[in-house]
């Protein structure tokens, strides 16, 4: 019978990180439509999908309303690894049916789920027909749906259980079921067996409470006694029912206990009370924070770019080049930079991205080097934007001479000692991705092994996207998917912080495909961390934040 240890030794999170957010709409300052009537606002919620504008939900009508607040909750799926492009579309109702036929259109506003979420609560300014800025200012408020995702702790013990055995005490163990809403019986945990002992004092053990009880406190839980044989023909000792709600008595030190019943014996025997006495000695309630909770809570997410100049990928001046920059079509490394980066920047409240180079010559005195900073200023490597990003690597490539050889520990090694100063906050402020662009199988391969392994320990996630179509097989060893990376001396990584995705296997697809390969597993990197080092979000409120997006 396997255990449950701590959840990073798990892989709690290693399933698909979809998340439930609610959106709460308030609007302060519509102007009245004439004189003798207000407004009768609605808005209709639209997702863009495939480049079309899709209605997704509606708000109520709040009649002769100028400062709105509806009741309405928007809930919405979220995927980290896609932006997400909501259209807000604000309407006067006049009609008695709500329709939208007669409905005059007061205005729109757009961002993205991402925005709206890494704010907590996002402020904008109304956008009027023709796109001039109105006074109304929308605020919509984004909350976690909370699901059943808490761990529960319990240690179970008992007293003078009934002797089963001729010649040796019983060897019990206890099985907990959850009785469903069908009446089937959903087995939750069973414990170790303790030999020759009518005493038992079994190991603590943890659960999800959705497994436990679907999140329903009240749920039936039957609990059953037995006595292990070898030949798996285990004899009833007895059972009895309780609920969580029951056990979640335990919590402050005190004990919960039920006597257990064998219904035969209850009936045959004349003096019978119970087959032993069962005893819950401990329920501890562990939080198993979300992404969502850490965002919500403040964390940044500190996005770094670092682009290969080596020589193999030709001429930046050559057509064939892979750095060629075409007037119409954007290079592969433009792609990928702008498909992830476009994601990351929702999550980073100043938008400043560091942006590194490796295995170029560089001015003044052409030295090779595989950590300058493209934009060439040493002191402050960050560019405005991802747009920032873009010019600054286009700028730089005819004053760079590409060279090599391909090697990437410096730059790893760069953003772990700033992830390193994180680790001594204790807090969930910021988490650092280090998204690597190279067109070639990497040559340092010991040296990116061992740094990969020391940053398994700190805040920070790799992404790697080959570029062009070199064989990329070698590269595979760095995703941990396949198999524990370990260093050249054998020491295992913590945690499988390296995702490695070829572009050509993205090439006819579009750059949200791209980003959501890549950035898929960045929610559980971040919650695996932060749980692993047993740092709790900040609580949202203690966040706020003063900033307001423009229209």
């Amino acid at each position: 019978m396997s255990e449950l240890y701590s959840p990073s030794s798990l892989g709690l999170f290693s399933a698909p990180c979809l998340l439930k957010v609610e959106l709460r709409l308030t609007v302060k300052g519509l102007t009245d439509r004439d004189v003798r009537s207000k407004p009768d606002p609605c808005f209709v919620l639209n997702m863009q999908s495939h480049g079309q504008w899709m209605e997704v939900d509606r708000t109520e009508v709040i009649r002769s309303c100028v400062n709105p607040t509806y009741s309405k909750v928007f809930t919405l799926d979220y995927y980290f690894e896609e932006v997400q492009r909501l259209r807000l579309e604000l309407y006067d109702v006049n009609s008695s049916h709500n329709g939208l036929k007669e409905a005059l259109f007061l205005g729109s506003v757009e961002c993205t789920l991402g925005q709206i979420i890494s704010q907590r609560k996002l402020c904008k300014a109304l956008l009027r027909p023709g796109g001039t800025v109105g006074k109304a200012i929308i605020t919509i408020t984004a909350e976690e749906l909370a699901g059943n995702d808490d761990y529960i702790e319990l240690s179970f013990s008992a007293r003078k259980l009934d002797d089963k055995d001729f010649f040796t005490k019983s060897d019990p163990f206890l099985e907990i079921y959850r009785v469903n809403d069908d009446a089937t019986m959903q087995l939750v945990y069973r414990t170790e067996t303790v030999m020759n002992n009518l005493n038992p004092v079994w190991k603590t053990f943890k659960v999800s409470l959705n497994s436990l009880c679907s999140g329903d406190h009240d749920r039936k839980l039957q609990c059953t006694v037995w006595d292990w044989d070898s030949n798996g023909k285990h004899d009833y000792i007895g059972e009895f029912e309780a609920s969580f709600k029951e056990m979640r008595g335990a919590i402050d030190g005190r004990q919960e206990q039920w006597p257990c019943m064998n219904s035969k014996y209850k009936t045959k025997k004349k003096n019978y009370k119970n087959s032993g006495i069962v005893i819950l000695n401990q329920c501890k309630i562990i939080k198993m924070h979300s992404f969502l909770d850490y965002i919500m809570g403040g964390c940044q997410i500190q996005f770094t770019v670092a682009i290969d100049f080596t020589a193999s990928n030709g001429d930046p001046r050559n057509s064939c080049s892979l750095h060629y920059i075409h007037p119409f079509q954007p290079n592969e490394y433009l792609k990928a930079l702008v498909a992830v980066g476009e994601i990351c920047q929702d999550y980073d409240s100043d938008k400043m991205f560091p942006a590194f180079g490796f295995g170029a010559q560089i001015p003044p005195d052409s030295k090779v080097s595989h950590d300058f900073a493209v934009n060439f200023n040493e002191e402050n490597p960050e560019c405005a934007g991802i747009q920032g990003v873009v010019e600054a690597y286009q700028a730089c490539l005819p004053k760079l001479q590409l060279y090599g050889p391909t090697n990437i520990a410096p730059i790893i090694q760069k953003v772990a000692n700033t992830a390193s100063q994180e680790v001594h906050t204790k807090e969930a402020m910021q988490y650092f991705i280090l998204l690597i662009l190279t067109d070639g199988v990497i040559t340092d391969m010991a040296d990116t092994r061992e740094a990969i392994v020391q940053a398994s320990h700190l805040p920070m996630s790799v992404i790697i996207v080959g570029i062009g179509s070199a064989d990329f097989s070698d590269m595979q060893m760095l995703d941990g998917d396949d198999g524990i990376l370990r260093s050249p001396k054998g020491e295992p990584v913590l945690r499988d912080i390296v995702q490695f995705v070829p572009f050509r296997n993205f090439k006819h697809a579009s750059p949200a495909a791209l980003a959501k390969s890549v950035l898929a597993e960045v929610p559980n990197q971040v919650v695996d961390y932060y749980n692993s080092k047993g740092i709790k979000p900040k609580v949202p409120s203690h966040f706020q934040s003063s900033r307001q997006f423009g229209p």
